[in-house]
């Protein structure tokens, strides 16, 4: 028995976390509902602060790691000191000079020390008079800072920590690692120390409930104190690496914790009622027979897999995956008209007009051929003709839309809206795609289907989309020609420039793609708009056009439409082409300063060639001097056209920072995890999140909520 679905549902982030008080005078609530203001040493004020920087409970603070670590646990030997770390050291003050310089009249302090090993020089940009009577020849001081080799001198430190020392009076040294915390506001890294000392505090008077992934994993309370205050013999590199069996331990749990919230809603999306369709024509099979080209396998299979989904009485929740060109546009538009043969309305929402546009030129010619309409609504459509499609959605004439955001506005109604198909998920927020479910009729939710261009290894999938099935094109149609890729440094440009004149002047069309719009003091990459005056000199006989995301949607539409006609060459685009575009006749893609672009962007940037059927080439253009990593990176795409193959690559090799496609979900974003560097957890996790939950679901629902805000993911009547 199905329930009706709420008015309108939908999973809203709430702009507060509210913290509950404590609900026994003798029990304490467990950590992650302990507001911060009960810690020692926080007043109303320090409480307020830190509330506004996102700290709201003692769980919070302890989940607030150090973002790196200092040892002063220990004084090394100037001899001993290297220039890529920072070390504490401590000597004999033997020199010291005051130096006028003309800049500003400013004076230097320079001062050196020496210990039994060697000398180390000092130098002090600015500096009190204060100073002065301290750093005197005799006196003995210790240090801590970056070392650096400055020619004949040796080793230099320049502005270290330093502190005088007693000879009669040993000054003892850390006993711990000192962590070093984000900036926070106005909270500094010391406060944050103090801060979290007193919660450590709290939790060893308070102990966490525990749930150990292995017999032999640290406690959440070891690991916490370990965190926040190593002790001397912890390896600084691998917590550097963030592969310590402590923070190993907490990416574990905060990665079962993500996986349990999405499987907690997948149960709940389906105890909603939707519309069981099960339609006496099948429309889909008819526009199968008008098409010029037959199905892949893949996509049959997974047009089978979407329309078994949609003749269930409780919402599909299916994401469609699938490499650059291989159809995924066609497959929608099956369930679509399995929903429309059943007198259900489709709603297609893209994050842009470009995307927008592509997917509306398609559908509406296949919708033409069986006689049926297909609305556009935009931001860009205004007036009269705004209100005459309004009207059309409302009353059903109008069976399929395609449209932006636009859709989500309050005046957009549907008759009988039974399916909702988001492509690239990721660029909207949750709750503006849970808007559009919100309009289908009361008591029902509506089918949901997810296109994603996006390539993801399949144990990330599994982790991701845990509240989804998901269907994969995994087979590209026939005939469509691997695209030629190579990587050429620099120093070749002016080669590369005369190669593309030539081909257009042959009846090609290429893409130039830049990093920047504008030219940058800051980064040193090349930009839309110098790139296009210097194509547009060296090739006076070739149109050139350019493209960028601070341009209208109506002035980037009118820009593509002119070169999908032939009206340009050249476009000189930044990324605001990677998906939506297809301009069979544009063969050859130029990406400069291809470093900067992660590589799955790459990847979807080099799909926009290879459409049609001339052979197709990218050309990834760097600076003739690469660090190995980024000539691996680069590579993995020279090598492969294999989408899944690349991002099992961009996987391995992008150890930090968010991979393109980890925040699809409306999730809360990883506190302590990194999707790159704990990728192999995820097989571990999945079993054991399917365990505890079959096994005890109720210690489950805690490890959840332990880490996880609900409200960003729970249904809330609005």
């Amino acid at each position: 028995m199905r329930t009706a679905a709420p008015a309108r549902s939908c999973p809203i982030i709430l702009p507060s976390r509210r913290i509950e008080p404590a609900v026994s005078a003798t029990q304490p609530p467990p950590l992650h509902k302990l507001p911060v203001a009960k810690l020692k040493g926080v007043g109303a004020k320090l409480a307020e602060t830190l509330v506004e920087a996102g700290i709201l409970t003692v769980q919070d603070v302890l989940f607030t790691l150090p973002l790196r670590y200092e040892d002063r646990t220990r004084v090394s030997p100037i001899s001993d000191l290297t220039a890529d770390a920072r070390a504490q050291v401590e000597g004999e003050i033997v020199h010291v000079n005051v130096i006028n310089t003309r800049a500003r009249n400013r004076r230097l302090l320079k001062y050196r020390i020496a210990d039994h090993s060697g000398e180390l020089h000092v130098t002090l940009f600015r500096f009190y008079p204060s100073q002065l009577r301290t750093i005197r020849t005799g006196n003995r001081v210790r240090l801590f800072g970056q070392p650096k080799r400055n020619g004949l001198l040796g080793w230099e430190m320049v502005h270290p920590e330093y502190k005088l020392i007693d000879p009669g009076r040993p000054e003892p040294l850390a006993d711990t690692l000192d962590p070093i915390y984000p900036s926070r506001g106005d909270i500094s890294s010391e406060r944050m120390r103090r801060i979290t000392g007193n919660a450590l505090e709290w939790m060893r008077a308070h102990p966490p409930e525990d749930w150990a992934p292995q017999p032999d994993a640290p406690s959440l309370a070891e690991a916490l104190q370990l965190l926040h205050r190593p002790t001397p013999d912890v390896s600084l590199q691998m917590l550097e690496e963030g592969v310590h069996p402590c923070q190993r331990r907490l990416a574990f749990e905060e990665l079962l914790a993500q996986r349990i919230a999405l499987l907690e809603n997948k149960q709940r999306m389906r105890s909603l009622a939707a519309p069981a369709m099960r339609p006496e024509r099948d429309l889909g099979a008819e526009l199968i027979r008008r098409l010029p080209f037959s199905l892949t396998g893949a996509q049959r299979r997974c047009a089978r897999e979407i329309t078994a989904d949609m003749q269930r009485d409780f919402p599909m929740q299916r994401l469609l995956q699938g490499d650059v060109g291989s159809g995924k546009t066609v497959v929608a538009v099956l369930a679509a008209l399995w929903a429309m043969a059943d007198d259900y309305q489709i709603a297609l929402m893209a994050p842009t007009e470009i995307l927008a546009e592509q997917h509306f030129i398609n559908i509406s010619e296949w919708m033409t051929s069986l006689g049926r309409q297909t609305e556009w609504l935009t931001g860009s459509v205004k007036g009269r003709a705004r209100a005459e499609a309004l009207e059309r959605l409302r009353t059903q004439t109008s069976p399929v839309v395609v449209g932006t955001h636009a859709l989500l506005e309050e005046p957009v109604k549907f008759r009988r809206l039974g399916l909702v198909i988001i492509d690239e998920q990721h660029r909207f927020g949750v709750e503006q795609r849970w808007q559009l479910n919100a309009k289908a009729p009361e008591g029902t939710s509506p089918h949901q289907l997810i296109l994603t261009a996006t390539p993801i290894p399949r144990t990330l999938a599994m982790t991701l989309y845990a509240d989804m099935d998901v269907s994969k094109l995994d087979e590209l149609p026939p005939g469509r020609k691997p695209i030629k890729t190579s990587r050429q440094p620099w120093s070749r440009r002016g080669e590369l420039i005369a190669l593309m004149r030539r081909r257009c002047l042959e009846g090609r069309q290429c893409y130039w793609v830049c990093p920047l719009i504008d030219e940058s003091d800051a980064v040193p990459a090349a930009a839309v708009l110098d790139s296009a005056k210097e194509l547009a000199r060296a090739m006076p006989d070739v149109r050139v056009e350019v493209v960028h995301g601070r341009m209208s949607s109506a002035e980037q539409s009118r820009i593509l439409r002119a070169f999908r006609s032939g009206d340009i060459d050249v476009l000189v685009a930044t990324s605001v082409i990677e998906v939506g575009v297809d301009i069979p006749n544009a063969s050859i893609m130029l990406i400069e300063n291809a470093e900067r672009f992660g590589l799955a962007q790459l990847h979807q940037l080099r799909g926009r060639v290879g459409r049609g059927p001339r052979e197709s080439f990218c050309v990834l253009l760097h600076p003739d001097d690469l660090e190995p990593n980024q000539v691996e990176r680069l590579d993995a795409l020279v090598r492969s056209n294999d989408g899944f193959a690349i991002a099992e690559a961009d996987l391995r090799l992008r150890r930090e920072g968010e991979l393109l496609g980890t925040q699809q979900k409306g999730m809360p974003a990883l506190r302590i995890a990194n999707y790159g560097r704990d990728s192999d957890l995820l097989s571990g996790v999945r079993r054991s999140a399917d365990a505890l939950l079959r096994s005890d679901p109720e210690r489950a629902h805690r490890i959840l909520e332990r880490w996880i805000n609900l409200d960003a993911i729970r249904f809330h009547q609005v």
